[in-house]
């Protein structure tokens, strides 16, 4: 009987353990960055970003799980060409003002030892949701030294196709490929 309670106790005492792996890190907002490209008539590149953006990351290193949600304001669309912003924002891309957030929500990590490959989850943009997989061209984490707290980030990036979102403006002249490019940090709360 005593070897059962001890039994019983070491596996309580394990699970607490891996459990006490996870850590939350709230998105930086000053270090991370989502941009897109798309190409325009098959010539140049547009290029823009969402500057209001927030959420959090679940990370557990250990059990090579994790949980990020990332809401964008799509007003918040910058190009640096206000007519074009405009555009954007409007019903034939975005539609910012009927769906003002985008939300990724991915529970899905992929590591290479204790480096994230790829993070697979769900994008939510004009109510309508389909999967998308992030993959990471860097990650790292590091303990700042001003904050006295460890930061993880690096950057992803992923192509879609506009028009599972319904945006299918100017179709096929204007490519349905976007790329995103992701660049975020996280500090441990």
């Amino acid at each position: 009987m005593n070897q059962a309670l001890l039994l019983t106790a070491l596996l309580a005492a394990a699970a607490g353990a891996a459990q006490a792996q996870s850590a939350t890190y709230a998105i930086e907002p000053t270090h991370t960055q989502v941009y897109f490209e798309a190409k325009h008539f098959g010539t140049s590149t547009n290029r823009g970003r969402w500057d209001k953006k927030e959420g959090t990351v679940t990370l557990d290193k250990a059990a090579k799980t994790g949980k990020v949600e990332l809401t964008l304001d799509m007003a918040s669309i910058s190009t640096g060409i206000g007519p074009f912003d405009g555009h954007l924002k409007g019903n034939d891309f975005f539609a910012a003002e009927q769906f003002p957030t985008a939300k990724f929500v991915g529970d899905k990590f992929t590591f290479d030892g204790d480096k994230v490959t790829s993070v697979s989850g769900m994008l939510t943009l004009r109510d309508r949701t389909n999967p998308v997989t992030l993959t990471a061209t860097s990650f790292n984490c590091y303990e700042n030294p001003r904050l006295k707290r460890e930061i993880c980030g690096g950057d992803f990036e992923a192509t879609l196709q506009r028009s599972q979102w319904g945006m299918t403006y100017g179709l096929p002249g204007i490519p349905d490929t976007v790329r995103l490019l992701i660049q975020v940090e996280a500090v441990k709360q």
